[in-house]
C-alpha cells in the first residue's frame, strides 16, 4: 500500500492528545456532508421542476411540430400527410390552425389565441388529462354548437362561467377578404365549457376549439394548417422520425423537437440551475475553513510523529502527501455521508412530500429528481475543495524539522 496513505487513514482514526482535535474534525467532516448535501439537493429541486415544467409543456407542445419557414399556415398535401402517419415511429398526427383573435364575454374583454384543432389533438399531448382540465370538461363541438376550452389565465381575465350553458364568447377576427371595409371583423360565437391549466404562457393567451370552426372563421380551405403536431412512438428515435418526416415535406417548413420548442425556457432553467449551484458552491467552500482548521490542529499533534519520520527519512515531499490524503480522507468521509443523507431526504420527500408549497400551484410539495449526470461535478467540486483546503497544512506539515542527534 502506499505509505502516505497508510499513516493518513492511521491518523484518521487515530486518538488526539486533546479531545479539542476530535470535535474540529468532526464539525469539519460534518460540514463536508452537510454542503455535499446541499449541493445534491438544489440540483435535484431543479430537476424536478424542470420535469414538472416540460411534463406540463408535453400537454400543449407536441414532441415534433411543423411549420412552415414561411407565413402563418400552409396547405398540407393529402397523400403526404397519409405517408407521414404511415411512418413506422410516427403514432399520431394532429392537424392544427390558430390565428390571435379578439374575444368578448358578459361586459369582459381581451385579445389571445384562438386554436382550432382535430380530435387526435387530444391524444397527442394529452390535454383532456383530469390533471389539466381544472373546470368543466374537453369538449370542441357538441350536435348543435361549437365549444371552446379556455386557458386559466384568460378565463379569469374574461370572467368566464363554464358552468352557465347560456353564456357565450364572443370572437372577433378581421376579415380575410380584400374590400370588406364596411365590415372589417367577422363575429362567431363559441360556448365556454372547460378550463385547461398548463403553464402561465398558455393560460393567459389560447382558447381551444374544433378545427373545422377554425377553419370557417378564417374562409380556409380543408386542408389549411398553421401546424401539424406529431406524437412518436415510445420506441421510436425522436430524431429519426424527424429526418423522415423533413424528407417527406421538402423544403419550406421548420421541425422543432420538444426541446427546441421551450428552448429558451430550457436554457433558463439550465441557468438557474447551475447559478444555484456555484451559490452553494461558495457555502461549502467557506464550510472548508473547518477542515482547514482541523488538518492544521492535527499538523500541531504531529509534530513529534512527522519528527521521528523525517529522523527515519521520510522526506518533505512524503509528510506533505500524508497530510494532503489525509484532508482528501476527511473530505471522501464528508462526501460519502453527504451523499447518503442526500439520498435519505430526496427519498422522504419523494414518498411523503414533507418540505410543501403553498396553494395554488400544481403540486403540493416540492417536486425533486436525482440525476446521475450531476453527480460528476459534485464529487470533482467537493474533492477539489478538499485539496485546496488541505495545502496550507501540507504544507506546514512538510517544514517540521527532524530529531538531530545531540552531539
Amino acid at each position: 500500500m502506499n505509505f502516505p496513505l497508510l499513516i493518513a487513514r492511521r491518523y484518521l482514526f487515530a486518538k488526539r492528545s486533546t479531545n479539542a482535535i476530535n470535535i474540529i474534525t468532526g464539525i469539519s467532516v460534518l460540514g463536508m456532508a452537510i454542503g455535499t448535501a446541499a449541493l445534491i439537493l438544489v440540483l435535484s429541486v431543479f430537476n424536478g421542476f424542470e420535469d414538472l415544467l416540460s411534463g406540463l409543456f408535453g400537454h400543449f407542445n407536441p414532441e415534433l411540430k411543423v411549420t412552415p419557414a414561411k407565413g402563418k399556415t400552409f396547405e398540407i398535401d393529402s397523400l403526404v400527410l397519409v405517408q407521414i402517419r404511415a411512418l413506422p415511429g410516427v403514432a399520431v398526427v394532429s392537424e392544427t390552425l390558430e390565428e390571435i383573435a379578439f374575444f368578448e364575454y358578459e361586459g369582459s374583454q381581451d385579445f389571445g389565441a384562438l386554436k382550432g384543432v382535430d380530435s387526435l389533438f387530444a391524444r397527442v399531448t394529452g390535454i383532456d388529462s383530469d390533471t389539466i382540465i381544472m373546470e368543466g370538461a374537453y369538449q370542441l363541438k357538441t350536435a348543435d354548437r361549437n365549444c371552446a376550452v379556455v386557458g386559466a389565465g384568460l378565463r379569469n381575465k374574461l370572467t368566464v362561467n363554464v358552468n352557465n350553458p347560456l353564456a357565450s364568447i364572443t370572437i372577433y377576427m378581421p376579415e380575410q377578404q380584400a374590400g370588406a371595409l364596411d365590415k372589417p371583423f367577422k363575429t362567431r360565437l363559441v360556448y365556454p365549457v372547460g378550463t385547461f391549466a398548463i403553464q402561465q404562457e398558455y393560460d393567459n393567451q389560447y382558447i381551444l376549439t374544433n378545427l373545422d370552426f377554425m377553419r370557417e372563421l378564417l374562409d380556409a380551405t380543408p386542408h389549411t394548417v398553421s401546424a401539424l403536431e406529431i406524437k412518436c412512438r415510445s420506441t421510436a428515435e425522436v430524431t429519426q422520425v424527424k429526418a423522415q418526416v423533413q424528407g417527406l415535406l421538402g423544403e419550406g417548413f421548420v421541425l422543432k423537437d420538444h426541446y427546441e420548442q421551450n428552448e429558451a425556457f430550457f436554457k433558463v432553467m439550465q441557468l438557474e440551475k447551475w447559478m444555484g449551484f456555484a451559490i452553494t458552491s461558495l457555502m461549502l467552500l467557506l464550510m472548508a475553513f473547518n477542515t482547514v482548521g482541523a488538518l492544521w490542529m492535527i499538523v500541531l499533534d504531529k509534530q513529534k510523529d512527522i519528527a521521528v519520520l523525517k529522523s527515519m527519512g521520510a522526506d518533505d515531499g512524503t509528510i506533505r502527501r500524508i497530510f494532503l490524503f489525509e484532508g482528501l480522507l476527511l473530505t471522501v468521509l464528508g462526501l460519502g455521508i453527504g451523499i447518503l443523507l442526500a439520498i435519505a431526504i430526496y427519498i422522504i420527500q419523494k414518498t411523503w412530500g414533507i418540505v410543501t408549497i403553498p396553494q395554488g400551484f400544481l403540486v403540493d410539495s416540492y417536486p425533486i429528481a436525482m440525476r446521475a449526470t450531476d453527480f460528476i461535478p459534485i464529487v470533482l467540486t467537493v474533492l477539489g475543495i478538499g485539496f485546496m483546503a488541505s495545502l496550507l497544512p501540507a504544507r506546514r506539515a512538510g517544514i517540521v524539522p527532524a530529531f538531530h542527534r545531540e552531539e
